[in-house]
């Protein structure tokens, strides 16, 4: 019998199943059932009295009709049942494997994902921060190359206000590199973190409540770099504007606002530094309107919410 069972398993494997009808054709019996380790693992149907006997350890062979000298029977097995157990245990580390393969692809993906989230962080802030700073640096340039041909004795003057915009562009630059939002914004709020920013440029006005409150950091993150960008937009697209910068506290959270008097443009305004206004202050469940004519200047406004 038991080469019966061991050609069987040859053919199908060390199933539990194919090894209970194995058994019971071997037997000649109407019904087996093969328990291992607690689990039942049953072939072909019967009636009866039903016999058992003991296959070593946590194992057990049932019968039907009974047959005599089944427990002579059931020592014989016990190979048979270490091989059925070697084969459970191979199909549940392949079944563990194939869960570590998933949850390693899937944290793979989290991790693309976030390394995805976290450079368009980075090209963000490059955009709206280190941009402003070098845009300014640009005009500085051309109003020092004004004045050596204009007015020589002015020139040191512009150099010392070139040297303080390239400073200031270098630490953004090693600010945003590092992951780290400008101090003032951390330690002083949204407020103090404008007024250090744009409170030198002579063709900005500041009009910001004093009284503001913190907001989550998201939220003043947002609105700050979204201000400098606005702000950056204006210096490029509107040269010699006057620009205004405006913050106000509401019962449901924070709008904010930018104007300029420039030419102001026609279309929609959908450009790609628009379109990265947008998607800030949207990130954080905010909205953002921008209005715009020629002649009549740009208005860009929004509103977040104070919880994010």
């Amino acid at each position: 019998m038991l080469t019966a069972v061991a050609e069987l398993v040859a053919e199908r494997g060390p199933r539990p199943a194919a090894v209970a009808e194995a058994i019971g054709t071997a037997l000649g019996v109407e019904e087996c059932v093969l328990t291992i380790d607690g689990q039942q693992h049953t072939w072909g149907t019967g009636t009866g009295t039903t016999a058992r006997a003991a296959i070593g350890l946590d194992a057990a062979i049932s019968v039907r009709p009974p047959r005599s000298r089944l427990g002579a029977v059931a020592r014989e097995l016990i190979p048979v049942i270490d091989l059925v157990r070697l084969g459970l245990a191979v199909d549940e580390l392949r079944a563990t494997g194939h869960r570590a393969t998933a949850e390693l692809a899937d944290g793979r993906w989290r991790a693309a994902a976030e390394m995805d989230t976290e450079r368009r962080r980075v090209e963000r802030d490059l955009h709206d921060g280190t941009q402003h700073h070098l845009v300014a640096l640009r005009i500085a340039v051309a109003l020092a190359d004004h004045a050596a041909s204009t007015a020589p004795d002015s020139l040191p003057t512009h150099v010392a206000g070139l040297t303080e915009r390239l400073a200031a562009a270098e630490e953004t630059l090693v600010r945003t590199a590092a992951g780290v939002l400008p101090v003032a914004l951390v330690a002083d709020g949204l407020v103090a973190a404008l007024d250090a920013e744009l409170g030198t440029h002579d063709d900005v006005r500041l009009d910001l409540a004093d009284d503001l409150p913190r907001y989550p950091v998201p939220v003043e993150t947002a609105v700050y770099f979204v201000c400098l960008e606005a702000v950056n937009n204006a210096h490029k697209h509107a040269v010699g504007a006057a620009i205004e910068v405006r913050l106000a506290e509401t019962d449901e959270g924070l709008a904010f606002a930018v104007r300029d008097d420039g030419p102001g443009f026609e279309g929609p305004g959908d450009g790609a530094g628009l379109l990265n206004l947008t998607s800030r202050v949207t990130a954080i469940g905010g909205t953002l309107r921008v209005a715009s004519a020629l002649g009549e200047g740009t208005t860009i406004e929004g509103f977040v919410p104070a919880e994010v």
